[in-house]
Protein backbone atom coordinates (compact mmCIF):
# COMPACT_ATOMS: atom_id res chain seq x y z
CA UNK A 1 0.00 0.00 0.00
CA UNK A 2 1.01 3.34 -0.83
CA UNK A 3 1.92 5.47 2.47
CA UNK A 4 3.16 8.83 0.86
CA UNK A 5 1.22 10.62 3.31
CA UNK A 6 2.79 9.30 5.81
CA UNK A 7 6.30 10.39 4.52
CA UNK A 8 4.77 13.92 3.88
CA UNK A 9 3.62 14.54 7.81
CA UNK A 10 5.50 13.87 11.16
CA UNK A 11 3.88 10.67 11.90
CA UNK A 12 2.93 12.23 15.56
CA UNK A 13 -0.57 12.52 16.42
CA UNK A 14 -2.13 15.97 17.54
CA UNK A 15 -4.49 15.36 20.15
CA UNK A 16 -6.44 17.93 19.74
CA UNK A 17 -7.61 17.71 15.90
CA UNK A 18 -7.81 13.77 16.87
CA UNK A 19 -10.47 14.59 19.52
CA UNK A 20 -12.39 16.97 17.30
CA UNK A 21 -12.55 15.05 14.63
CA UNK A 22 -13.54 12.15 16.09
CA UNK A 23 -16.90 13.90 18.27
CA UNK A 24 -17.93 14.77 15.11
CA UNK A 25 -17.26 11.25 13.50
CA UNK A 26 -19.68 10.25 16.11
CA UNK A 27 -22.24 12.68 16.08
CA UNK A 28 -22.93 11.76 12.01
CA UNK A 29 -22.47 7.73 12.96
CA UNK A 30 -25.17 8.27 15.65
CA UNK A 31 -27.01 10.14 13.30
CA UNK A 32 -26.56 7.84 10.48
CA UNK A 33 -28.88 4.71 12.38
CA UNK A 34 -31.22 6.88 13.39
CA UNK A 35 -32.16 7.73 9.86
CA UNK A 36 -33.48 4.67 9.49
CA UNK A 37 -36.43 5.44 11.38
CA UNK A 38 -36.44 9.73 9.97
CA UNK A 39 -39.33 9.84 7.33
CA UNK A 40 -40.08 6.41 7.33
CA UNK A 41 -43.54 5.76 5.51
CA UNK A 42 -43.09 1.97 5.38
CA UNK A 43 -41.07 -0.54 5.60
CA UNK A 44 -37.56 -0.08 4.64
CA UNK A 45 -37.53 -3.42 3.15
CA UNK A 46 -38.46 -1.99 -0.55
CA UNK A 47 -36.33 -0.34 -2.91
CA UNK A 48 -38.47 2.66 -3.15
CA UNK A 49 -38.06 3.43 0.40
CA UNK A 50 -34.18 1.60 1.28
CA UNK A 51 -32.39 2.53 -2.28
CA UNK A 52 -34.76 5.69 -2.88
CA UNK A 53 -35.68 7.39 0.44
CA UNK A 54 -39.62 7.12 -0.07
CA UNK A 55 -39.15 9.18 -3.15
CA UNK A 56 -40.45 11.95 -0.44
CA UNK A 57 -37.40 14.36 -0.63
CA UNK A 58 -38.09 17.82 -0.89
CA UNK A 59 -36.38 21.05 -2.62
CA UNK A 60 -34.29 21.83 0.93
CA UNK A 61 -33.40 18.40 1.90
CA UNK A 62 -32.35 17.35 -2.22
CA UNK A 63 -30.00 20.49 -2.15
CA UNK A 64 -28.30 19.04 0.85
CA UNK A 65 -27.95 15.82 -0.40
CA UNK A 66 -27.30 16.74 -4.21
CA UNK A 67 -24.28 18.88 -2.72
CA UNK A 68 -23.19 16.09 -0.53
CA UNK A 69 -23.69 14.00 -4.13
CA UNK A 70 -21.90 15.47 -5.91
CA UNK A 71 -19.04 17.76 -3.79
CA UNK A 72 -16.93 14.68 -2.57
CA UNK A 73 -14.45 14.32 -0.45
CA UNK A 74 -12.02 13.71 -3.18
CA UNK A 75 -12.97 17.35 -4.60
CA UNK A 76 -12.07 18.88 -1.75
CA UNK A 77 -8.46 17.34 -2.11
CA UNK A 78 -7.94 16.67 -5.40
CA UNK A 79 -9.19 20.04 -7.33
CA UNK A 80 -7.09 22.45 -5.22
CA UNK A 81 -4.32 19.63 -5.51
CA UNK A 82 -4.57 20.12 -9.25
CA UNK A 83 -3.81 23.61 -8.94
CA UNK A 84 -1.02 22.83 -6.57
CA UNK A 85 0.54 20.97 -8.98
CA UNK A 86 0.13 22.23 -12.23
CA UNK A 87 -1.94 25.70 -11.99
CA UNK A 88 -4.84 27.28 -13.73
CA UNK A 89 -5.73 24.00 -15.77
CA UNK A 90 -6.91 22.69 -12.40
CA UNK A 91 -10.09 25.93 -12.83
CA UNK A 92 -11.48 23.80 -15.58
CA UNK A 93 -13.94 21.88 -12.51
CA UNK A 94 -15.60 25.39 -11.70
CA UNK A 95 -16.90 26.41 -15.24
CA UNK A 96 -18.03 22.58 -15.62
CA UNK A 97 -20.36 22.58 -12.73
CA UNK A 98 -21.71 25.70 -13.64
CA UNK A 99 -22.47 24.42 -16.96
CA UNK A 100 -23.91 21.12 -15.31
CA UNK A 101 -27.12 22.92 -13.94
CA UNK A 102 -28.89 24.09 -16.91
CA UNK A 103 -28.19 20.50 -18.96
CA UNK A 104 -29.81 19.03 -15.89
CA UNK A 105 -32.74 21.54 -15.29
CA UNK A 106 -33.92 20.50 -19.21
CA UNK A 107 -33.82 16.54 -19.31
CA UNK A 108 -33.54 15.64 -15.55
CA UNK A 109 -37.13 16.35 -14.76
CA UNK A 110 -38.56 14.37 -17.66
CA UNK A 111 -36.26 11.35 -16.03
CA UNK A 112 -38.11 12.22 -12.98
CA UNK A 113 -41.55 11.67 -14.13
CA UNK A 114 -41.04 8.65 -16.05
CA UNK A 115 -39.26 6.87 -13.71
CA UNK A 116 -42.16 8.36 -10.87
CA UNK A 117 -45.03 6.63 -13.36
CA UNK A 118 -43.67 3.35 -14.44
CA UNK A 119 -41.39 2.86 -10.53
CA UNK A 120 -38.23 3.26 -12.58
CA UNK A 121 -35.27 3.02 -9.65
CA UNK A 122 -32.43 3.18 -11.74
CA UNK A 123 -31.59 4.56 -15.16
CA UNK A 124 -31.14 1.00 -16.48
CA UNK A 125 -34.90 0.73 -16.37
CA UNK A 126 -35.67 3.68 -18.30
CA UNK A 127 -33.14 2.36 -20.65
CA UNK A 128 -35.14 -0.69 -20.72
CA UNK A 129 -38.27 0.41 -20.77
CA UNK A 130 -37.92 2.95 -23.36
CA UNK A 131 -35.46 0.94 -25.63
CA UNK A 132 -37.35 -2.67 -25.15
CA UNK A 133 -33.27 -3.91 -25.10
CA UNK A 134 -31.99 -5.85 -22.22
CA UNK A 135 -28.68 -6.20 -23.71
CA UNK A 136 -28.46 -2.01 -24.07
CA UNK A 137 -30.24 -2.00 -20.25
CA UNK A 138 -27.94 -4.46 -19.20
CA UNK A 139 -25.01 -2.51 -20.76
CA UNK A 140 -25.69 0.94 -19.43
CA UNK A 141 -26.06 -0.91 -15.62
CA UNK A 142 -22.66 -2.32 -15.70
CA UNK A 143 -20.70 0.70 -17.04
CA UNK A 144 -23.08 2.46 -14.17
CA UNK A 145 -21.42 0.07 -11.67
CA UNK A 146 -17.79 0.13 -13.61
CA UNK A 147 -16.98 3.56 -12.92
CA UNK A 148 -18.57 3.95 -9.73
CA UNK A 149 -16.63 1.13 -8.11
CA UNK A 150 -13.59 3.17 -8.47
CA UNK A 151 -15.27 6.76 -7.65
CA UNK A 152 -15.94 4.98 -4.08
CA UNK A 153 -12.36 4.07 -3.55
CA UNK A 154 -11.19 7.80 -4.22
CA UNK A 155 -13.77 8.56 -1.31
CA UNK A 156 -11.61 6.74 0.89
CA UNK A 157 -8.55 7.73 -0.18
CA UNK A 158 -9.46 10.88 1.11
CA UNK A 159 -10.16 9.94 4.69
CA UNK A 160 -6.99 7.81 4.73
CA UNK A 161 -4.98 11.02 3.50
CA UNK A 162 -6.61 12.84 6.53
CA UNK A 163 -5.61 9.99 8.94
CA UNK A 164 -2.16 9.89 8.05
CA UNK A 165 -1.89 13.63 8.45
CA UNK A 166 -3.71 13.44 11.83
CA UNK A 167 -0.72 10.74 12.85
CA UNK A 168 -2.92 7.77 12.60
CA UNK A 169 -0.91 6.76 9.38
CA UNK A 170 2.20 5.06 11.78
CA UNK A 171 5.26 5.18 10.09
CA UNK A 172 6.94 2.67 7.55
CA UNK A 173 8.01 0.74 9.67
CA UNK A 174 4.14 0.33 11.41
CA UNK A 175 2.43 -3.21 11.14
CA UNK A 176 -0.06 -2.91 8.36
CA UNK A 177 -2.89 -3.37 10.74
CA UNK A 178 -2.11 -0.73 12.85
CA UNK A 179 -1.72 1.28 9.84
CA UNK A 180 -5.26 0.46 8.38
CA UNK A 181 -6.73 0.63 11.25
CA UNK A 182 -8.70 3.93 11.70
CA UNK A 183 -9.45 3.01 8.02
CA UNK A 184 -11.02 -0.54 8.25
CA UNK A 185 -13.03 1.24 11.58
CA UNK A 186 -14.85 4.13 9.16
CA UNK A 187 -15.22 1.57 6.47
CA UNK A 188 -17.24 -0.75 8.82
CA UNK A 189 -19.56 2.50 10.07
CA UNK A 190 -20.22 3.56 6.62
CA UNK A 191 -21.05 -0.18 5.88
CA UNK A 192 -23.52 -0.75 8.85
CA UNK A 193 -25.55 2.26 8.46
CA UNK A 194 -25.94 2.27 5.18
CA UNK A 195 -27.29 -1.40 5.55
CA UNK A 196 -29.40 -0.40 7.90
CA UNK A 197 -30.95 2.90 7.28
CA UNK A 198 -30.23 3.34 2.83
CA UNK A 199 -30.45 6.62 1.40
CA UNK A 200 -31.61 8.33 4.23
CA UNK A 201 -28.26 7.62 6.06
CA UNK A 202 -26.65 9.79 3.80
CA UNK A 203 -29.42 12.32 3.45
CA UNK A 204 -29.51 13.49 6.92
CA UNK A 205 -25.59 13.63 7.21
CA UNK A 206 -25.26 15.88 4.35
CA UNK A 207 -26.44 18.26 6.52
CA UNK A 208 -23.66 18.29 8.95
CA UNK A 209 -21.36 17.74 6.04
CA UNK A 210 -22.25 20.51 3.96
CA UNK A 211 -22.52 23.12 7.39
CA UNK A 212 -18.82 21.76 8.51
CA UNK A 213 -17.60 22.27 4.40
CA UNK A 214 -19.24 25.97 4.33
CA UNK A 215 -17.86 26.81 7.71
CA UNK A 216 -14.21 25.24 7.04
CA UNK A 217 -14.14 27.35 3.87
CA UNK A 218 -15.51 30.58 4.44
CA UNK A 219 -13.37 30.76 7.85
CA UNK A 220 -10.58 29.22 5.39
CA UNK A 221 -10.70 32.56 2.89
CA UNK A 222 -11.17 34.88 5.12
CA UNK A 223 -8.11 34.25 7.56
CA UNK A 224 -5.50 32.69 5.21
CA UNK A 225 -5.34 35.68 3.27
CA UNK A 226 -4.93 37.78 6.12
CA UNK A 227 -2.13 35.23 7.46
CA UNK A 228 -0.16 34.64 4.30
CA UNK A 229 0.30 38.00 3.18
CA UNK A 230 -2.59 39.07 1.22
CA UNK A 231 -4.26 37.60 -2.24
CA UNK A 232 -1.70 39.55 -4.38
CA UNK A 233 1.32 37.62 -2.33
CA UNK A 234 -0.66 34.83 -2.34
CA UNK A 235 -0.91 34.79 -6.54
CA UNK A 236 2.54 36.32 -6.62
CA UNK A 237 4.01 33.53 -4.52
CA UNK A 238 2.00 30.90 -5.96
CA UNK A 239 3.01 32.22 -10.02
CA UNK A 240 6.97 32.13 -8.87
CA UNK A 241 6.22 28.47 -7.31
CA UNK A 242 4.88 27.14 -10.78
CA UNK A 243 7.46 28.59 -13.04
CA UNK A 244 9.84 26.07 -11.07
CA UNK A 245 11.06 23.30 -13.62
CA UNK A 246 9.55 20.19 -13.13
CA UNK A 247 12.11 17.35 -12.34
CA UNK A 248 10.45 14.87 -14.13
CA UNK A 249 9.16 16.57 -17.56
CA UNK A 250 11.94 19.20 -17.62
CA UNK A 251 9.20 21.78 -18.47
CA UNK A 252 7.88 24.22 -15.82
CA UNK A 253 5.23 22.87 -13.30
CA UNK A 254 2.37 25.69 -14.57
CA UNK A 255 0.67 29.09 -14.75
CA UNK A 256 -1.45 31.16 -13.28
CA UNK A 257 -3.55 31.26 -16.59
CA UNK A 258 -3.82 28.54 -19.33
CA UNK A 259 -2.07 28.88 -22.38
CA UNK A 260 -3.13 29.12 -25.62
CA UNK A 261 -2.37 25.18 -26.08
CA UNK A 262 -4.12 24.10 -23.58
CA UNK A 263 -7.47 25.86 -24.26
CA UNK A 264 -9.14 23.18 -26.40
CA UNK A 265 -8.34 20.97 -23.27
CA UNK A 266 -9.72 23.37 -20.64
CA UNK A 267 -13.09 23.56 -22.74
CA UNK A 268 -13.72 19.76 -23.80
CA UNK A 269 -12.51 18.47 -19.88
CA UNK A 270 -14.95 21.60 -18.82
CA UNK A 271 -17.77 20.24 -20.88
CA UNK A 272 -17.23 16.75 -21.13
CA UNK A 273 -17.30 16.51 -17.62
CA UNK A 274 -20.26 18.27 -17.30
CA UNK A 275 -21.99 16.07 -19.69
CA UNK A 276 -21.14 13.12 -17.83
CA UNK A 277 -21.48 14.19 -13.76
CA UNK A 278 -25.23 13.42 -14.09
CA UNK A 279 -24.71 9.92 -15.97
CA UNK A 280 -23.31 8.65 -12.77
CA UNK A 281 -25.94 6.55 -11.00
CA UNK A 282 -25.29 7.93 -7.96
CA UNK A 283 -26.22 11.64 -9.14
CA UNK A 284 -29.21 10.28 -10.68
CA UNK A 285 -30.15 8.28 -7.08
CA UNK A 286 -30.41 11.28 -5.28
CA UNK A 287 -32.74 13.28 -8.48
CA UNK A 288 -35.05 10.34 -8.25
CA UNK A 289 -35.84 10.00 -4.47
CA UNK A 290 -37.41 13.49 -4.76
CA UNK A 291 -41.09 13.93 -4.45
CA UNK A 292 -41.98 15.73 -7.51
CA UNK A 293 -40.30 17.17 -10.87
CA UNK A 294 -40.61 20.40 -9.41
CA UNK A 295 -38.19 19.89 -6.61
CA UNK A 296 -35.98 18.79 -9.25
CA UNK A 297 -35.76 22.08 -11.09
CA UNK A 298 -35.71 23.99 -8.46
CA UNK A 299 -32.42 22.31 -7.29
CA UNK A 300 -31.12 22.89 -10.68
CA UNK A 301 -31.72 26.38 -10.15
CA UNK A 302 -30.01 26.75 -6.39
CA UNK A 303 -27.07 24.36 -6.54
CA UNK A 304 -24.91 26.64 -8.67
CA UNK A 305 -24.10 28.11 -4.49
CA UNK A 306 -22.18 25.32 -5.13
CA UNK A 307 -20.24 26.33 -7.53
CA UNK A 308 -19.30 29.38 -5.27
CA UNK A 309 -18.00 27.08 -3.31
CA UNK A 310 -15.85 24.83 -5.25
CA UNK A 311 -14.37 28.59 -6.89
CA UNK A 312 -13.00 29.30 -3.02
CA UNK A 313 -11.74 25.36 -2.51
CA UNK A 314 -9.73 25.26 -5.44
CA UNK A 315 -7.89 28.50 -4.60
CA UNK A 316 -6.32 26.88 -1.21
CA UNK A 317 -4.32 25.15 -4.20
CA UNK A 318 -2.65 28.62 -4.40
CA UNK A 319 -2.73 29.04 -0.90
CA UNK A 320 -0.59 26.10 -0.17
CA UNK A 321 2.04 26.78 -2.71
CA UNK A 322 2.04 30.61 -1.10
CA UNK A 323 2.29 29.29 2.26
CA UNK A 324 5.14 26.78 1.09
CA UNK A 325 3.66 23.26 1.77
CA UNK A 326 5.80 20.36 1.16
CA UNK A 327 3.79 17.29 -0.30
CA UNK A 328 6.97 14.89 -1.02
CA UNK A 329 5.44 14.82 -4.38
CA UNK A 330 1.82 13.86 -3.43
CA UNK A 331 -0.43 16.88 -4.09
CA UNK A 332 -3.29 15.26 -2.59
CA UNK A 333 -1.66 16.25 0.78
CA UNK A 334 -1.57 19.99 0.08
CA UNK A 335 -5.20 21.11 1.44
CA UNK A 336 -4.56 18.95 4.91
CA UNK A 337 -0.98 19.48 5.22
CA UNK A 338 -1.91 23.61 5.12
CA UNK A 339 -4.66 23.41 7.25
CA UNK A 340 -2.55 21.34 9.62
CA UNK A 341 0.36 23.85 9.62
CA UNK A 342 -2.00 26.81 9.45
CA UNK A 343 -4.43 26.56 12.00
CA UNK A 344 -4.90 25.76 15.66
CA UNK A 345 -5.50 22.27 16.58
CA UNK A 346 -9.03 22.00 17.21
CA UNK A 347 -10.01 24.14 14.13
CA UNK A 348 -7.59 21.66 11.65
CA UNK A 349 -9.66 18.69 13.50
CA UNK A 350 -12.90 20.46 12.39
CA UNK A 351 -11.77 20.55 8.52
CA UNK A 352 -10.38 17.15 8.73
CA UNK A 353 -14.13 16.06 9.86
CA UNK A 354 -15.64 17.84 7.10
CA UNK A 355 -13.08 16.00 4.59
CA UNK A 356 -13.97 12.68 6.03
CA UNK A 357 -17.83 13.09 6.46
CA UNK A 358 -17.59 14.56 2.90
CA UNK A 359 -16.53 11.20 1.88
CA UNK A 360 -18.81 9.44 3.67
CA UNK A 361 -22.19 10.97 2.27
CA UNK A 362 -21.17 10.44 -1.22
CA UNK A 363 -19.59 7.03 -0.67
CA UNK A 364 -22.90 5.84 0.83
CA UNK A 365 -24.87 7.37 -2.05
CA UNK A 366 -22.90 5.38 -4.53
CA UNK A 367 -23.00 2.13 -3.40
CA UNK A 368 -26.65 2.38 -3.18
CA UNK A 369 -27.27 3.31 -6.62
CA UNK A 370 -24.38 0.72 -7.35
CA UNK A 371 -26.86 -1.96 -5.78
CA UNK A 372 -29.72 -1.10 -6.77
CA UNK A 373 -28.31 -1.33 -10.88
CA UNK A 374 -27.10 -5.04 -9.98
CA UNK A 375 -30.66 -5.52 -8.65
CA UNK A 376 -33.00 -3.80 -11.08
CA UNK A 377 -30.67 -4.51 -13.75
CA UNK A 378 -29.21 -8.26 -13.49
CA UNK A 379 -30.38 -9.70 -10.60
CA UNK A 380 -34.19 -9.38 -11.07
CA UNK A 381 -33.80 -9.03 -14.86
CA UNK A 382 -32.10 -12.62 -15.82
CA UNK A 383 -31.41 -14.18 -12.64
CA UNK A 384 -34.84 -13.96 -10.39
CA UNK A 385 -37.34 -12.25 -12.55
CA UNK A 386 -40.22 -12.98 -9.95
CA UNK A 387 -38.44 -11.76 -6.83
CA UNK A 388 -40.30 -9.92 -4.21
CA UNK A 389 -39.73 -6.10 -3.42
CA UNK A 390 -38.39 -7.74 0.36
CA UNK A 391 -35.92 -10.25 -2.18
CA UNK A 392 -34.57 -7.49 -4.12
CA UNK A 393 -33.65 -5.22 -1.13
CA UNK A 394 -31.87 -7.68 0.90
CA UNK A 395 -30.02 -8.34 -2.25
CA UNK A 396 -29.14 -4.30 -3.18
CA UNK A 397 -28.32 -3.96 0.89
CA UNK A 398 -25.75 -7.27 0.49
CA UNK A 399 -24.48 -6.00 -2.42
CA UNK A 400 -23.89 -2.65 -1.51
CA UNK A 401 -21.43 -4.24 1.47
CA UNK A 402 -19.94 -6.25 -1.26
CA UNK A 403 -19.22 -2.82 -3.72
CA UNK A 404 -18.01 -0.96 -0.76
CA UNK A 405 -15.60 -3.81 0.34
CA UNK A 406 -14.09 -3.80 -3.28
CA UNK A 407 -13.61 -0.06 -2.99
CA UNK A 408 -11.90 -1.24 0.32
CA UNK A 409 -9.39 -3.30 -1.59
CA UNK A 410 -8.62 -1.08 -4.00
CA UNK A 411 -7.35 1.25 -1.26
CA UNK A 412 -5.53 -1.53 0.68
CA UNK A 413 -4.19 -3.42 -2.26
CA UNK A 414 -3.71 -1.75 -5.15
CA UNK A 415 -1.14 1.45 -5.30
CA UNK A 416 -3.33 5.10 -5.24
CA UNK A 417 -2.67 5.78 -8.56
CA UNK A 418 -4.26 2.88 -10.22
CA UNK A 419 -7.42 3.96 -8.11
CA UNK A 420 -7.06 6.97 -9.75
CA UNK A 421 -6.45 6.16 -13.35
CA UNK A 422 -9.50 4.13 -13.12
CA UNK A 423 -11.76 6.57 -11.65
CA UNK A 424 -10.56 8.93 -15.04
CA UNK A 425 -11.61 5.93 -17.04
CA UNK A 426 -14.86 5.86 -14.99
CA UNK A 427 -15.73 8.71 -16.70
CA UNK A 428 -14.55 8.48 -19.87
CA UNK A 429 -17.33 5.00 -19.49
CA UNK A 430 -19.84 6.98 -17.73
CA UNK A 431 -20.01 9.35 -21.02
CA UNK A 432 -20.68 6.48 -22.91
CA UNK A 433 -24.41 5.74 -21.53
CA UNK A 434 -25.48 9.27 -22.64
CA UNK A 435 -27.11 8.66 -25.92
CA UNK A 436 -29.35 6.04 -24.56
CA UNK A 437 -30.43 7.85 -21.72
CA UNK A 438 -30.71 11.72 -22.81
CA UNK A 439 -31.73 10.96 -26.39
CA UNK A 440 -33.98 8.41 -25.23
CA UNK A 441 -35.90 11.22 -22.87
CA UNK A 442 -36.83 12.79 -25.97
CA UNK A 443 -36.59 10.59 -29.37
CA UNK A 444 -36.99 7.49 -30.32
CA UNK A 445 -35.43 7.68 -33.96
CA UNK A 446 -32.15 5.91 -32.72
CA UNK A 447 -32.40 1.79 -33.39
CA UNK A 448 -31.51 -0.18 -29.90
CA UNK A 449 -28.88 -2.06 -31.90
CA UNK A 450 -26.86 0.77 -32.85
CA UNK A 451 -27.54 2.59 -29.86
CA UNK A 452 -25.46 -0.49 -28.43
CA UNK A 453 -23.29 -0.56 -31.05
CA UNK A 454 -22.55 3.38 -30.15
CA UNK A 455 -21.66 2.57 -26.62
CA UNK A 456 -19.45 -0.30 -27.47
CA UNK A 457 -17.53 2.14 -29.93
CA UNK A 458 -17.18 4.43 -27.39
CA UNK A 459 -16.55 2.24 -24.30
CA UNK A 460 -13.25 0.71 -26.54
CA UNK A 461 -12.05 3.33 -28.17
CA UNK A 462 -12.30 5.46 -25.04
CA UNK A 463 -10.57 3.00 -22.92
CA UNK A 464 -7.91 2.23 -25.96
CA UNK A 465 -6.88 6.12 -26.07
CA UNK A 466 -6.45 6.14 -22.37
CA UNK A 467 -4.14 2.80 -21.81
CA UNK A 468 -1.93 4.58 -24.78
CA UNK A 469 -1.27 7.93 -22.25
CA UNK A 470 2.16 7.60 -20.74
CA UNK A 471 2.49 9.50 -17.32
CA UNK A 472 4.66 12.89 -18.02
CA UNK A 473 8.50 11.79 -17.85
CA UNK A 474 7.50 8.26 -17.51
CA UNK A 475 8.26 6.44 -20.97
CA UNK A 476 6.17 3.17 -21.13
CA UNK A 477 3.62 3.70 -18.59
CA UNK A 478 -0.28 3.74 -19.43
CA UNK A 479 -3.03 5.71 -18.03
CA UNK A 480 -1.12 9.00 -17.68
CA UNK A 481 -3.64 11.61 -18.96
CA UNK A 482 -7.42 12.27 -19.18
CA UNK A 483 -6.63 13.73 -22.78
CA UNK A 484 -5.40 13.29 -26.22
CA UNK A 485 -4.64 14.38 -29.53
CA UNK A 486 -8.11 14.45 -31.36
CA UNK A 487 -8.38 12.69 -34.74
CA UNK A 488 -8.45 15.00 -37.88
CA UNK A 489 -8.87 18.00 -35.33
CA UNK A 490 -5.18 18.00 -34.26
CA UNK A 491 -5.81 19.16 -31.10
CA UNK A 492 -5.56 18.27 -27.34
CA UNK A 493 -8.92 17.25 -26.11
CA UNK A 494 -10.58 15.16 -23.31
CA UNK A 495 -10.93 11.87 -24.27
CA UNK A 496 -14.34 10.93 -22.97
CA UNK A 497 -15.88 13.57 -25.37
CA UNK A 498 -13.78 12.06 -28.45
CA UNK A 499 -15.16 9.01 -27.29
CA UNK A 500 -18.83 9.99 -27.34
CA UNK A 501 -18.28 11.93 -30.52
CA UNK A 502 -17.47 8.49 -32.29
CA UNK A 503 -20.06 6.91 -29.95
CA UNK A 504 -22.59 9.21 -31.58
CA UNK A 505 -21.42 8.41 -35.01
CA UNK A 506 -21.47 5.04 -35.01
CA UNK A 507 -25.49 5.13 -33.70
CA UNK A 508 -26.60 7.66 -36.36
CA UNK A 509 -25.20 5.57 -39.34
CA UNK A 510 -26.30 2.01 -37.71
CA UNK A 511 -29.60 3.44 -37.43
CA UNK A 512 -30.16 4.73 -40.76
CA UNK A 513 -28.72 1.53 -41.95
CA UNK A 514 -30.93 -0.44 -39.59
CA UNK A 515 -34.30 1.33 -40.68
CA UNK A 516 -33.38 0.62 -44.04
CA UNK A 517 -33.28 -2.90 -43.22
CA UNK A 518 -36.42 -2.90 -41.09
CA UNK A 519 -34.80 -4.52 -38.56
CA UNK A 520 -36.96 -4.92 -35.61
CA UNK A 521 -37.21 -2.26 -33.05
CA UNK A 522 -37.82 -2.68 -29.35
CA UNK A 523 -40.98 -2.26 -27.36
CA UNK A 524 -41.76 0.86 -25.88
CA UNK A 525 -43.54 0.85 -22.83
CA UNK A 526 -43.64 4.84 -22.04
CA UNK A 527 -46.03 6.72 -23.76
CA UNK A 528 -45.17 10.84 -24.25
CA UNK A 529 -47.50 12.33 -21.79
CA UNK A 530 -44.94 10.24 -19.24
CA UNK A 531 -42.52 12.67 -19.64
CA UNK A 532 -44.31 15.85 -19.09
CA UNK A 533 -46.62 15.30 -17.07
CA UNK A 534 -46.02 15.79 -12.95
CA UNK A 535 -47.22 12.61 -11.50
CA UNK A 536 -46.75 13.24 -8.22
CA UNK A 537 -50.50 13.64 -7.29
CA UNK A 538 -51.68 10.36 -9.42
CA UNK A 539 -48.89 8.20 -7.27
CA UNK A 540 -47.06 5.42 -9.50
CA UNK A 541 -49.19 3.66 -12.09
CA UNK A 542 -50.86 0.03 -11.68
CA UNK A 543 -48.89 -1.74 -13.96
CA UNK A 544 -45.81 0.18 -13.21
CA UNK A 545 -43.78 -1.94 -10.27
CA UNK A 546 -43.44 -4.34 -13.09
CA UNK A 547 -40.74 -3.64 -16.20
CA UNK A 548 -42.82 -5.48 -19.03
CA UNK A 549 -40.26 -8.06 -20.23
Amino acid sequence: MNHAASSAADNSLDWTALTVFVLLFALVTVMGFLASRWRRARSLMHLDEWGLGGRSFGTFITWFLLGGDLYTAYTFIAVPALLFGVGAMGFFAVPYTIVVYPLIFIFLPRLWSVSHRHGYVTPADFVRGRWGSRALALAVALTGILATMPYIALQLVGIQVVLDVMGLGGGENTNWLVKDLPLFIAFAVLAAYTYSSGLRAPALIAFVKDTLIYLVILVAVIYLPVKLGGWGHIFDTAGEALKQTNPVTGKPKGSLVTGEQQYWAYATLALGSALALFMYPHSITAALATKDRNVVRRNAAILPAYSLLLGLITLLGFMALAAGVKTNGNAQLAVPLLFEQQFPGWFAGVAFAAIAIGALVPAAIMSIAAANLFTRNVYREFIRPDATPEQETKVSQLISLIVKVGALVFVLGLDKTFAINLQLLGGIWILQTFPAIVFGLYTRWFHRWALFAGWLAGMAYGSWTAYLQEVPGKPGTHFGAQVAKIPLLGETGYIALTALVVNILVAVVLTVVLRALKAPEGEDQTRPDDYVADASDEGVRKDSPELVR
